[in-house]
């Protein structure tokens, strides 16, 4: 891994698309562009140096990805085998009911955000936002106020590049909040390792359990499945206003088509598909493991089965670490968020969906080393259990699945 540089680490799929490499390098070296395959990566203006490299090859989180340490949760929390460090748990939403149904869930995210702010915790909030120019698009964001916040509540289907000004806020000496995917948040811990400003001035990281990152093709298909080109569309947006809310598109000149989230995900005569990038179906962490506090949805269930049909926004609240759980309890108290009981057995059936991925990571990286392809580091994840909980047929179909994808070379990628 150490020998690995950028153009190897994008080419085997392995980066995940965070734009902390290009923070570090700095924009005069290094910029976060869309591939000619809809993909965000860094694309080299100049040579990088032998040193920038180290220090990239040691914060990328497309490479190497340390899970949290279980003294973490304390006497009265559990790391479990499959969800990792609870300290505490509970269903939370909004309790702004205008957050609550603009945003792709509960709110409770956004919500902490604008705590975080509100209470002097922070002085800004990293996150992303449907790009102004491009709708369908998603840009980085550095938010210093609630409204700001309140902007990039909706969920972003699609590449973005959220770490791409850490090292600016860094050196400016403000502290900041990251409200970012799953490997944002392992980025974060890997910079904290080697930059020694991190556990002042970042001193919290929420997340979402995540399903992966897919290009901006998909959301080209939907528009033109409603016969729609992307300069006719003013407002592109995954999800909100409600829950789960509609995928809905705004033209322009004042139209309007929304998709249910079933219509949406679910349906399979639709044209298009979640394209994600090979680097999230080798992920060891879609759930956020090394966040302060997770939000996944927090489903209805019937019949065992979580729905999606329309209802008041919900989130779970997974608070990860002492900072998480302080955090959780202090938004509630100051009513920023309500909360309500959540169980931790109830999980497996409202997100068994991560379950494959999860279980079958070991074998997975497995198949990659036996391919002779360029193989991350994930550790601390637990991978005996994950592998014993997947059982022989689970582990050799993930084995097998990932190595016939390498063969396929659908893990390669095009640098331009």
């Amino acid at each position: 891994m150490r020998e690995l540089d950028l153009e190897t680490i994008v080419s085997h799929g392995l980066c995940a698309g965070c734009g902390l490499c290009a923070s570090l390098a700095g924009g005069d070296r290094l910029q976060m562009r869309l591939t000619s395959h809809g993909r965000m990566r860094p694309h080299a203006r100049e040579p990088i140096d032998p040193e920038t490299l180290e220090g990239i090859r040691s914060i990328c989180p497309g490479i190497r990805v340390t899970g949290a340490d279980a003294s973490q949760v304390g006497s009265a929390g559990t790391m479990h085998p499959v969800w990792g460090p609870i300290r505490s748990v509970h269903r939370g939403w909004a309790a702004d009911e205008t957050v609550r149904f603009r945003s792709a869930a509960g709110g409770s995210m956004t919500a902490l955000g604008v705590f975080l702010l509100e209470s002097g915790k922070v002085d800004a909030i990293l996150h992303v936002r449907a790009s102004s120019e491009r709708p369908m698009l998603t840009d980085a964001q550095i938010s210093t106020t609630a409204a700001e916040v309140k902007s990039g509540a909706q969920s972003r289907y699609g590449p973005a590049a959220p770490l791409v000004h850490v090292h600016r806020l860094l050196d400016e000496g403000r502290r900041f909040a990251l409200l970012g995917k799953p490997c944002d948040v392992a980025a974060i811990r890997n910079l904290a390792r080697v930059d020694s400003r991190v556990e002042a001035q970042i001193p919290y990281c929420l997340t979402i359990f995540c399903g992966g990152v897919p290009t901006p093709q998909t959301a080209q298909k939907i528009a033109a499945h409603h016969g729609l080109s992307e300069a006719e569309i003013e407002v592109f947006r995954w999800r909100g206003h409600g829950w789960p809310g509609p995928t809905h598109i705004g033209t322009r000149d004042g139209r309007s088509c929304d998709l249910t989230y079933d219509e949406a995900w679910f349906d399979p005569s639709r044209p298009w598909s979640y394209d994600i990038q090979f680097r999230c179906k080798i992920c060891p962490d879609a759930i956020g493991e090394l966040a302060d506090v997770s939000c996944p949805d927090g489903w209805v269930m019937r019949d065992g089965k979580p729905i999606h049909e329309e209802a008041p926004g919900v989130n779970v609240l997974v608070a990860r670490t002492e900072r998480g759980e302080r955090l959780v309890s202090e938004a509630a108290a100051a009513g920023a968020i309500e909360l309500a009981p959540f169980a931790i057995s109830e999980f497996e059936a409202m997100h068994g969906d991560h379950l494959p991925r999860k279980l079958g990571n070991r074998a997975r990286i497995a198949a990659l080393a036996i391919a002779g392809a360029p193989t991350p580091r994930f550790e601390g994840f637990r991978p005996w259990r994950m592998t014993w909980r997947a059982g022989f047929v689970r582990s050799l179909r993930a084995f097998l699945g990932t190595l016939r994808r390498i063969r396929a070379g659908a893990h390669r990628e095009p640098l331009r």
